[in-house]
């Protein structure tokens, strides 16, 4: 049993990362499908399918790498988490890494990234950093 399944799906993302894997997959839900889409629209993962292979569906999250093979994601942080939620206003979500870095946002319209949430001046929970 996984009490932090977003932690978990971030962890395997950072972890495939640090040993040059093509792809990593981890259980399917919607919001790591969500957060995966966003990863993508950033240009931060280059795909992600759901593979249902098995009895239960799963994410296949295909990474990316520059010409020299460095990681293109720097750095993947959970910010709330089950023991702390973090929630921020429109107001109170500052851009992350001088822009460079974006926030994923849980909103009541559904995961977006801190610039569409400010842009359309809703908060919600930080669920993760990434640049």
């Amino acid at each position: 049993m996984n009490t932090d399944p977003i932690a978990d799906f971030l962890t395997r993302i950072r972890n495939g990362y640090s040993r040059q894997l093509a792809s990593v997959d981890c259980p399917h839900s919607a919001i790591k499908e969500g957060i995966a889409r966003i990863l993508k629209a950033e240009g931060l993962i280059s795909d992600f399918e759901i593979v249902k292979e098995s009895r239960f569906p799963a994410i296949r999250v295909h990474l990316r790498y520059d010409a020299k093979r460095k990681p293109i994601l720097r750095e993947l942080r959970r910010i709330s988490k089950p023991g702390l939620r973090i929630y921020k206003t429109a107001d109170e979500l500052a851009p992350v890494r001088s822009g460079m870095g974006t926030q994923i946002v849980s909103t009541s319209k559904g995961l977006m990234t801190d610039r569409e949430a400010r842009k359309k001046r809703m908060g919600g929970e930080i669920i993760c950093e990434v640049w």
